[in-house]
């Protein structure tokens, strides 16, 4: 059964994933990481940066939750890699960069989508550790 205190920490983890995510993503997304977007391999620290920014604040979150499980920052870093050079390789979704498209707004939901469940995987992990 789940109690009430389980609820609520999934409850606050949901939040502040929320906000850790909007937090990488925006204020903390400087130019130089947007160079992501390269067609050619100068993507590769740009957007290691930016997955390192995400990584870093899952850790922080995990040491402060459940320290023994440190390494769910590294599972955030690499989907978050995977799924932004999906989203900006312009052999992939970012071909489509037209703002008014359907296809655009798919792509950047479906990237959205993606963070958000690696979030929750994480949430998941974080409140049913025993150990």
């Amino acid at each position: 059964m789940v109690t009430t205190t389980t609820l609520q920490s999934i409850f606050v983890l949901l939040v502040i994933f929320q906000i850790k995510h909007f937090v990488a993503d925006f204020p903390l997304q400087f130019p130089y990481m947007l160079k992501k977007f390269s067609p050619n391999w100068s993507f590769v620290v740009p957007l290691s940066l930016h997955c390192g920014v995400h990584a870093v604040l899952t850790l922080i979150i995990c040491l402060f939750v459940q320290p023994s499980l440190w390494w769910l920052a590294a599972i955030d870093f690499v989907v978050h890699f995977v799924m932004d050079r999906i989203k900006s390789g312009p052999r992939y979704l970012g071909r489509f960069k037209d703002t008014t498209s359907a296809a655009y707004w798919s792509a950047f939901g479906f990237d959205q989508m993606v963070h958000h469940l690696t979030h929750i995987y994480i949430i998941y992990v974080l409140v049913t550790h025993q150990g």
